[in-house]
């Protein structure tokens, strides 16, 4: 009997966002297969303006971009940020694109679409970048190395994807832009307001404005596996001290003083053991400080007069809130009975409860530090010093 494929568009129902259970969607398309849901957030209104998108591209610290595309030419234009506010309305009123990274930590309403996606583990999600196009905008049809959900904010897109197995992926020569030399789509669509299209890695994509359009793209962090290796190693042989050398004290006399003999491999071998001699538990916490740090959007620097532990306690009593840095990046893992929390690339050992609790909040009330264990009170104490909370004073009720 003929498996069935899952189909490839959708309407949303129910509460659902997916379509579907979370569980269903992973097992059937996760990785697998693109999907386009349509109506995925019915009467959507995006959280971010055009103006304001712009705004924050004109930032020193925002990672901003404009692709240009002449028609006529076929030739693309790539200029990086920061922009000058009077660069915006010289740009005409076509063919032209601004794209934004990490706008959920500068923009807290784009930031809480992220509850939405909360069916993956917290820690693959890189990062929202918002892109406005004006009618024709284009970033050229290319691929990603990574999963990303296309969320249609305002406007109309059109989408056309190639999702055949083993569809070519060559770039261009002649652009700075990875852009595929050859683009076959085998789907079209047109995207409206609350639409949202799933794409896979590697699934060859093209999308392009039919009118003035904001997209927001939901992108997850994958890192490659020479990237894990490299990594690894740097932090292993850190921890090896310089006097620590390839050495031969059982050499003999060699048969052929140019060959590399079978003992000196041997040699290197033994050299070379501590990376297989790797034990569990060293692996979970380089992984959890790897993770938590990876594709960092911003420095988290410590004030230079850390707030005294009983300052914020009476702040928070008064009302104050503790506000996480909004490049902070949190995980947990279990160590046993244990857990040990990862904050950007900092690890605390604590228990599992007050593991959760910090890794998946926000913002800390009074109530919230006051659930906390001592070794959980003693990392946030730690974490406010290092610059990942932010005391904010309480409100004033007149």
């Amino acid at each position: 009997m003929a498996k069935t494929v899952p189909p490839i568009e959708i309407h949303a129902r129910g509460h659902w966002p997916l379509g579907m259970p979370p569980a269903r969607f992973l097992r059937d398309y996760w990785q697998k297969r693109p999907l386009l849901v349509r109506n995925a957030f019915p009467d959507f209104q995006s959280p971010i303006t055009p103006e304001d998108l712009a705004g924050l591209a004109c930032e020193e610290a925002a990672l901003s971009r404009v692709v240009v595309h002449d028609r006529k030419r076929d030739k693309w234009q790539l200029r990086t940020g920061p922009f000058e506010e009077a660069m915006f309305p010289a740009m005409g009123d076509r063919d032209w694109t601004l794209l934004v990274q990490d706008v959920d930590k500068w923009d807290m309403d784009v930031r809480g679409l992220l509850r939405h996606f909360r069916f993956l583990p917290a820690w693959r999600v890189d990062d929202i970048m918002v892109s406005f196009a004006a009618p024709g905008g284009s970033v050229g049809a290319h691929v990603d190395q990574y999963d990303v959900f296309l969320v249609q904010a305002h406007g109309h897109r059109r989408w056309q994807i190639d999702s055949r197995p083993g569809a070519p992926t060559d770039f261009r020569p002649d652009v700075e832009l990875k852009l595929l030399q050859r683009f076959d789509a085998d789907h079209d669509w047109v995207l409206a307001p609350g639409d949202m299209l799933y794409l896979p890695p590697n699934v060859p994509h093209h999308g392009v404005a039919e009118d003035p359009c904001l997209t927001i793209s939901v992108g997850m962090r994958a890192p490659s596996r020479a990237e894990l290796m490299v990594d690894l190693a740097e932090e292993l042989a850190a921890a090896v001290p310089e006097e620590a050398r390839y050495g031969d004290p059982d050499l003999a006399p060699p048969s052929d003083p140019w060959e590399i003999d079978e003992a000196a491999f041997g040699r290197v071998r033994q050299a070379l053991s501590r990376l297989t001699e790797l034990d569990e538990t060293e692996l979970r916490r380089w992984f959890g400080r790897f993770i938590s740090q990876y594709r960092s959007a911003g420095e988290i620097t410590a004030p230079a007069r850390p707030p005294r532990p009983g300052a914020v306690a009476a702040s928070l009593e008064a009302g104050g809130l503790l506000l996480r840095h909004p490049h902070s990046r949190m995980a947990w893992a279990r160590e046993g009975r244990k857990a040990r929390l990862h904050a950007s690339g900092l690890s605390f050992a604590m228990g599992v409860a007050d593991a959760r609790r910090l890794a998946a909040a926000d913002q800390l009330r009074a109530d919230d530090v006051a659930a906390l264990g001592a070794a959980g009170r003693e990392a946030l104490e730690r974490l406010v010093a290092a610059g990942h909370y932010q005391p904010t004073k309480p409100r004033c009720h007149r």
